[in-house]
């Protein structure tokens, strides 16, 4: 079905990897490179991909606005990461309004099927749960898109979906990550016959530096531009996805348990991407905007950022100890707001983070750290006695993408797009070209009496996304955010506090080590932060531990802006991790 062809082209190497070309139509100057940081003039853009960013300033460059950019961008990271994203996945977008001199957020979300119960994956073994019709949720990323043209942008859906189109119809040339990803994949690519005939050409990974092609997506996107959402929430392509849902082509001899999906055409014909409230807390004079549940995101950031700001000092030991009090919160209390009463404003509030903080002492709090009682009423401290048991962490990857965006006006669009698990369910839509979510693994899998975040009929999955804006005196400064499972929630506020409070630049703030202190009994970290830090750290009493991956070592592939000075904007990814990734501005001078 499709041809994956090696190629002289001229490559760009960065990082020890190769950055693919960059396409003609969808970009108006042929000399963009892949670099982690840019500065400039006229709007800026940051993902992980090249061609994704090039797809973004393209339309910045023809007069679009961050959120007609944004989609640009999501839809060619549907191309070209999507192990990450795509049209049947979800996200968040955090957006601020320069107009309005607002920030608001849309929901895209997956939802569970209305035949989704609390017990739906008790029994089931998580790896068998992922590669599953089960795990599919309704998609939201169309709605989203939809609805945050149709709010925010100045172009239609079909405008915004050409540059994808473009990249997928020419190909992108195959960089170490893709290959990687798709090789850690292979098993179960193999198992179902849409997915090995395009992802594993010849029974094999397509190799570094040959071109990938995928005319199926380039046909569906340009049918959903003429056709519209409805030919997804509840059309024929809806129909096919149910229909692949219901019965996954497997491969005749597979051994593979996959468990087939609940989802109806109904559950498409309900769905709705929703415009939501921002969480918002102070800090440090700064007002920090991220994502309400049903992400964790805004929730356990902004909490974590109160607490830090509740204490004399704020170091390392600081940063690990609140993020473990905030994560013992998140998991007792954030779920889906339709269906459990989430009590946000007193998790975000100055009383209850001053009750959490007088916990953090000298030494790390006794594992687990339990909840605290956000009730508003906050007596003197509390004694720090370890909570209940918690169960084991699902390994954490790079799944998830992220990108930033700002154009000419000052919009700035925060976007955290995904499909869950690296390849999602595994299973690609026959003769569409997209891959199936798994987002519903998401939730508890119980039993868990009183869990916020156990499946129910319509029900979002906790997420941890957690694209951020900060203002300054009512104005953008920085906007950041990255994948990795839960630990996009300690990613996005080590690099805050590397830039707020230790001093650093923002592409330094990005590129310093990582660690991950999500309430577990030891600390996930870098091997260049274990050997920094690690003996300070043992002797507070942390235990850390390395990071399992895939890719072993690493948390995170961040973006990020800052708006400096007179205009000027700088656009920072990654400079090493997931293969580095593009920055890139309209201009770099006025």
């Amino acid at each position: 079905m499709k041809s994956v062809v090696v190629t002289s082209l001229g490559l760009v190497t960065f990082a020890g990897f190769l950055a693919p070309p960059v396409h003609a139509a969808p970009v108006e100057s042929a000399a963009e490179v892949k670099r982690p940081v840019a500065e400039g003039y006229g709007g800026a853009v940051a993902t992980v991909d090249l061609d994704a960013s090039t797809a973004a300033l393209s339309v910045l460059r023809q007069g679009g606005n961050a959120m007609d950019a944004a989609v640009a961008g999501a839809a060619a990271l549907g191309v070209t990461e999507p192990y990450s994203a795509g049209l049947a996945g979800g996200g968040f977008i955090v957006y601020y309004d320069a107009r309005k001199r607002k920030v608001t957020t849309i929901d895209g979300r997956e939802t569970a099927p209305r035949a989704m119960t609390s017990a739906a994956f008790e029994g089931i073994p998580f790896d068998e749960a992922v590669t599953s019709g089960l795990s599919v949720g309704v998609p939201g990323s169309v709605a989203q898109w939809d609805t945050a043209l149709r709010r925010y942008g100045t172009m239609p859906l079909r405008q915004a979906l050409r540059p994808a189109i473009e990249i997928a119809e020419k190909g992108f040339v195959v960089d170490q990550t893709f290959h990687d990803q798709t090789q850690q994949n292979a098993g179960r690519f193999a198992d179902f016959t849409s997915t090995a005939s395009l992802y594993l050409p010849g029974g094999q990974p397509p190799p570094v530096g040959s071109v990938f092609r995928n005319p199926d997506l380039a046909r569906t996107y340009r049918e959903l531009g003429i056709r519209g959402p409805a030919w997804l929430y509840g059309g024929a392509l809806g129909r096919e996805i149910v229909a692949t849902v219901k019965k996954p082509p497997v491969r005749q001899g597979a051994t593979r348990n996959v468990r087939t999906g609940l989802m109806e055409v109904s559950d498409l014909r309900a769905y709705r991407a929703l415009e939501r409230p921002p969480t918002k807390v102070t800090y440090k004079g700064l007002d920090v905007y991220g994502m309400a549940p049903p992400s964790s995101g805004g929730s356990t950031v902004g909490e974590a950022l109160k607490i830090l700001e509740a204490l004399p000092k704020v170091g390392l030991h600081e940063y690990l100890e609140a993020s473990r009090l905030a994560f013992a919160d998140r998991n007792a209390y954030v779920g889906d707001p339709a269906y459990v009463d989430v009590p946000l404003d007193q998790l975000l509030s100055d009383g209850f983070a001053k009750a959490r903080a007088c916990l953090i002492g000298p030494r790390a709090i006794a594992h687990p750290a339990a909840p605290g009682s956000p009730d508003g009423s906050y007596a003197p401290c509390p004694s720090a006695t370890p909570g209940a048991s918690v169960p084991e962490e699902k390994k954490e990857g790079p799944e998830t993408t992220h990108l930033v965006v700002t154009d000419r006006w000052g919009d700035v669009a925060a976007y955290n797009i995904t499909i869950e698990q690296t390849g999602g369910s595994g299973i690609v839509v026959p003769g569409r070209g997209i891959l199936l979510n798994n987002e519903l693994t998401d939730f508890t899998f119980g039993p868990a009496p009183g869990d916020p975040n156990l499946p129910a009929p319509g029900k979002r999955p906790r997420s941890s996304m957690a694209p951020t804006i900060v203002l300054k005196d009512g104005r953008p400064l920085l906007a950041v955010g990255s994948p990795g499972g839960a630990t996009i929630i300690t990613t996005v506020l080590q690099i805050l506090v590397n830039r707020l409070d230790f001093g650093m630049s923002l592409p330094e703030a990005v590129a310093a080590p990582r660690a991950s202190q999500r309430n577990t009994a030891a600390t996930q970290a870098e091997p260049a932060f274990t050997e920094r830090y690690g003996a300070e750290l043992t002797a507070l009493g942390h235990t850390l531990t390395d990071v399992p991956g895939p890719p072993a070592g690493e948390i995170g592939a961040a973006t990020g802006l800052e708006f400096l000075r007179n205009g000027r904007v700088q656009a920072v990814a990654e400079p090493a991790r997931r293969g580095g990734g593009s920055a890139l501005v309209v201009s770099p001078r006025r």
